[in-house]
C-alpha cells in the first residue's frame, strides 16, 4: 500500500511541477522506464506467486535500470547506441509480456 501511494505521490509531483530532463540524460531515461517496468512487473508476479522479496526486487529494479543504461551508454560509445537500444527494449520488452501472462495467468486463470 504505501508503494502505490508512494507511486501516485511521485506521479502527481511530475505532473505539477513538470522538470525538465538535461539533453545528456535523455537517450538513457526511456530505457530506464523499460527496465524499471521489467521489475515492478516482475515483482507483481512474484507476489502473486508468494515469492516476492523485497531485497530481491530493490536489487533487480536498481540492477536492471543501471545495466540498460550502461549498455546504451556502451553503445553511443561504439557509434552502436541505437541498435542496443533496441536489443534492450526487445530483451527487456519479452520479459515484460512473459511477466505480464503469468500475471493473467494467475488473476484470470487462462
Amino acid at each position: 500500500m504505501i508503494a502505490l501511494i508512494g507511486l501516485v505521490f511521485g506521479v502527481a509531483l511530475g505532473l505539477l511541477l513538470q522538470p525538465d530532463v538535461p539533453l545528456w540524460l535523455r537517450p538513457y531515461l526511456p530505457i530506464a522506464i523499460v527496465a524499471a517496468l521489467d521489475a515492478v512487473f516482475g515483482g507483481l508476479r512474484a507476489r502473486l506467486d508468494g515469492i516476492f522479496d523485497e531485497k530481491v526486487f530493490v536489487v533487480s529494479f536498481a540492477g536492471n535500470t543501471v545495466v540498460a543504461a550502461l549498455i546504451v551508454l556502451l553503445g553511443d560509445q561504439l557509434g552502436v547506441g541505437s541498435q542496443l537500444s533496441t536489443g534492450v527494449v526487445v530483451a527487456l520488452g519479452i520479459r515484460i509480456f512473459a511477466n505480464v501472462a503469468g500475471i493473467r495467468r494467475r488473476l484470470v486463470g487462462a
